[in-house]
């Protein structure tokens, strides 16, 4: 049996504050390039050295770290996970000038800014285009990119109301079971879109704006009739509408408006035999509209929510593959009998 080579490799650091932040807090960061790949990595006063058969691709990986803190950027757990997924890709963070457009800063003052390749594009999209649809799975910042835009173009008074909307398909006819005056009833639905805007503006700002009209939080019922001049409109959850509901909210749209839709097309709560209006928009071609479909790579919530993703897509594909070999089955079976009588 051969002898495989380890390799060993050093790469420099500054000192022990770019250490402890390359590392990050309990050495996380490190214990994520240590899943990855095949390398153990040990650090010696001013180096870190690093000892396996994949030293090289760690290395790789580490050097981009190392940059990013050094261009002033934090490292979090999300942000290493991305830069490995993009390594596997032979994609550069820092070159993908991703983390660079600051959307708009906090109550807290923090600044919010893209944190993805998707997210860039869909954030920029947003700015050029006037209607945008945004398609992808839980987690991937749909609704909260678009609520920071929003709010920003509030601030900078480039429209003067904001609207959010949601359907609120789970409360369907029984909404008049619910404690409560109508708004009361539908609120629970709509806590998503709040906690967006209180996480930006902080509660008491938001209420204030929200009091004085500025900020509406809505169900998609209530947008009937209404046209919406000046204002940057928010659908969220659009793949519970149905096709005549997304044809209403689009066609709400008046001059000097943005409309931007958000949805996730594996979630669908609509009734059996109801097509969403979200899927039947995308095969609607309309000119000037722009789709933009974000993916696992895109998810900022815990990196479980990511493999949970993906283990129900590959479900998915798995029981899409049985129902066919099923529907072979019985096409052969129900030949079979033709063929005996």
């Amino acid at each position: 049996m051969e002898n495989m080579q380890i390799e060993e490799i050093r790469i420099r650091i500054n000192d022990d504050d770019e250490s402890e932040q390359l590392f990050g807090n309990l050495d996380a960061n490190l214990k994520i390039i240590r899943d990855n790949y095949d390398v153990n990595i040990v650090l010696r006063q001013d180096e870190i050295v690093l000892q396996g058969k994949e030293a090289a691709k760690a290395e790789e990986v580490i050097d981009e770290l190392i940059a990013i803190l050094r261009s002033g950027e934090v490292l979090d757990t999300q942000k290493v996970n991305y830069v490995i997924s993009l390594k596997e890709k032979g994609i550069s963070y820092l070159e993908s000038n991703i983390n660079k457009d600051v959307i708009c800063f906090t109550h807290r003052g923090k600044a919010v800014r893209p944190k993805t390749i998707g997210q860039t594009h869909y954030a920029r999209s947003i700015k050029a285009h006037d209607v945008v649809f945004a398609i992808g799975p839980a987690g991937t910042g749909k609704t909260y990119i678009a609520v920071a835009l929003a709010i920003n173009a509030l601030k900078n008074k480039e429209i003067a109301k904001i609207v959010l909307a949601r359907p609120a398909v789970e409360a369907g006819e029984r909404l008049g079971f619910l404690p409560g005056d109508l708004q009361e009833k539908v609120d629970p639905y709509l806590r998503p879109l709040y906690d967006a805007l209180y996480d930006i503006l902080g509660r008491d700002n938001a209420l204030r704006l929200k009091e004085r009209e500025v900020i509406e939080v809505v169900p998609l019922a209530y947008m009937r009739g209404r046209t919406l001049d000046n204002s940057f409109i928010i659908l969220d959850e659009a793949q519970n509408t149905t096709r005549e509901q997304m044809k209403m909210f689009l066609t709400r749209l008046g001059f000097g408006s943005k409309a931007i839709v958000t949805g996730d097309i594996t979630q669908i709560d609509l009734p059996r035999g109801k097509k969403s209006g979200l899927i039947d928009a995308h095969h609607t071609c309309v000119a000037g509209i722009k789709f933009c479909f974000l993916n696992d790579a895109d998810v900022v919530r815990h990196p479980l929510v990511k493999r949970i993703i993906n283990a129900y897509e590959q479900r998915q594909l798995s029981e899409d593959d049985e129902e066919e070999e099923l529907r072979e089955r019985e096409q052969r079976y129900e030949y079979d009998q033709e063929d005996r009588e």
